[in-house]
């Protein structure tokens, strides 16, 4: 057939053509299999050592996770504190900590000998317990100076760091301390404002995570540190000229409750935390309770008077002393003579204060006490307070002794909150030191006497420094009232009539008391302007004039020519 043969010699050809390209074909798909191989191996082995070192990774820095932890633990934020005036109480710093990461370290006693070189404080033996220990982190010195920090830095040691903490600063330093209080390494509250911080939320915060930020809005105080820097700096002068062991000091504004100033010498420093447990820096002012002596005798005349049953004529025998068992009642400033309730107050009669305690009986001497809350543990932000030591027995010995201070200790800021409410009126207010309103103070408060007993009671506090024992509390223009108090203390189970307890319970102005003051001195002695005396009208009662003339004006009370 014509054309077949060019036919088959086509196809010849193109078989030809087509069994290079299925050999060349499968040559691909080979190659291309290996290709694919390699890249797996490849990447197995780099996904292995990207692993492995991620591993290492992990593993060689699990301290850096460790820091990251430690880190947070211990920069926890704390609120800046201000006084009402918005003066800086307290306040956070960042400050260097010093730590190891003992696995990482090569040559031990190396390391210990550039530290204890850079820092003789820390403690060779110490420090090697801490480097050999195995563990992957710990502390070697927390809060280092900058100078502390640079020279532990230049040594270039492997497995030595710093973390940046938050510590805690006080400005005011001792000024504050008793009532601003302090905190622990960690920035932890353990005293004052700061513990009540803690205790009200603060800490709650810092375990869930909700306080590491340096933007809390500050904490006022109701504190006014230029009242709290008088106060403080008269104490510290009358200590000196008295030779007092020991002073303290409360200014309350009668209509709020607020406290403006407490002070408690010996203080403290917050700066250095460990000064807070010497055994004189305690705050006497709400954690101690002491007897007050006669300062006591205006909350028996108050309850003499807000019962009806006397007034300013009633009359008291004071001829001869009071002789009950094996004990005598009788007067330092003895008239011996029957007194008027007035005189009773002004020349601070034992024995005619003893004879009102009588006439108002057990029951109602007791009630009036517990009305003024002196059976109560004092209740304020401070975590700091003391139960009131009361008599297991009331007997009829035990009223007269209690009518003039004795036998019956309380926190002085109770004696403070109860002194108030015989100046505002009659309310009983909780003291505080955070701010607030007279309102607000109201709707807290409780009545304890009757506004006519009030107005009496601030008519013999002025009468008792016009011509009564307070005399040298007197400051032209301020209208000062008073009422004085000197407690023999008791030593070995027994009042020492060497070892004395003075104090003046102030309110200024009386005719419309706003602030009240009570001021202690422990165991003042005789000096030659006191001509022999110790007793408190010579040295916590002109203390209290020079406070109040330096504070008066700072508060805004408005002298009057007299």
């Amino acid at each position: 057939m014509p054309g077949l043969p060019a036919i088959s010699r086509f196809l010849s050809r193109r078989g030809a053509a087509e069994k290079p390209a299925r050999v060349r074909g499968s040559g691909f798909t080979r190659s291309r299999s290996r290709i694919l191989l390699a890249i797996a191996v490849f990447t197995l082995a780099y996904g292995t050592i990207a692993g492995r070192l991620l591993t290492l990774a992990v593993a060689e820095r699990a301290p850096a996770v460790m820091l990251a932890t430690a880190a947070d633990g211990v920069s926890q934020a704390r609120p800046d504190i201000r006084d009402r005036n918005g003066v800086l109480l307290a306040t956070d710093i960042r400050t260097p900590s010093l730590y190891a990461e003992p696995h990482r370290i090569f040559d031990v006693d190396e390391a210990i000998e550039l530290l204890t070189a850079a820092m003789p404080e820390l403690d060779a033996g110490g420090l090697r317990a801490k480097l050999k220990s195995g563990k992957r982190f710990v502390w070697l010195k927390r809060e280092l100076t900058p100078e502390q920090r640079d020279a532990i830095h230049n040594l270039g040691l492997p497995g030595i760091g710093f973390i940046e903490e938050n510590r805690r600063f006080y400005p005011s330093g001792r000024l504050t301390s008793h009532v601003i209080g302090h905190v622990n390494i960690d920035n932890a509250g353990i005293a004052g404002i700061e513990k009540y911080l803690d205790a009200t939320g603060l800490a709650d915060l810092h375990d869930a995570g909700f306080a590491r930020e340096e933007d809390q809005a500050p904490v006022t105080v109701s504190l006014d540190v230029r009242v709290q820097h008088a106060l403080r700096d008269e104490i510290s002068r009358a200590m000196e000229a008295f030779s007092a062991k020991a002073g303290a000091g409360v200014v309350l504004n009668v209509n709020t409750g607020e406290v403006l100033a407490l002070v408690s010498l010996p203080d403290y420093d917050p700066n250095e935390p460990e000064t807070a447990l010497e055994d004189d820096a305690i705050n006497r002012i709400t954690a101690g309770v002491y007897e007050l002596g006669s300062t006591f005798k205006a909350f028996t005349v108050a309850m003499a008077l807000d019962s009806g049953e006397a007034d300013f004529s009633t009359t008291y025998d004071a001829r001869s002393p009071i002789r009950i068992a094996s004990f005598t009642i009788n007067d330092f400033h003895a008239q011996r003579r029957i007194l008027t309730l007035p005189e009773v107050f002004v020349h601070s009669s034992n024995i005619g204060t003893a004879r009102m305690a009588l006439a108002a009986g057990i029951e109602r001497h007791k009630e009036f006490m517990h009305r003024m809350a002196f059976f109560e543990r004092p209740r304020t932000e401070l975590p700091e307070s003391a139960e009131p030591l009361t008599p297991q027995r009331w007997s009829d010995l035990a009223s007269m002794t209690i009518s003039f201070g004795h036998g019956f200790s309380v926190a002085p800021i109770q004696a403070a909150a109860a002194g108030a409410a015989l100046m505002n009126g009659g309310l009983l207010m909780q003291p505080t030191f955070l701010p607030r309103t007279a309102e607000q103070a109201q709707k807290l408060s409780r009545r304890v006497v009757q506004p006519h007993t009030s107005d009496l009671m601030r008519e013999l506090f002025r009468m008792n420094v016009d011509e009564g024992t307070a005399r040298k509390a007197g400051v032209p223009g301020y209208r000062v009232g008073g009422k004085t108090g000197t407690a023999e203390k008791v030593v070995n189970g027994r009042y020492s009539n060497t070892k004395l307890l003075t104090s003046f319970l102030a309110a200024f102005p009386t005719d419309k008391p706003e602030y009240l003051m009570l001021l202690m001195l422990d165991e003042p002695q005789a000096t030659e302007d006191t001509h022999g005396y110790r007793t408190s009208g010579w040295n916590a009662v002109p203390t209290s004039g020079k406070v109040i003339t330096r504070i008066a004006p700072l508060l805004g009370v408005t002298p009057v020519l007299e």
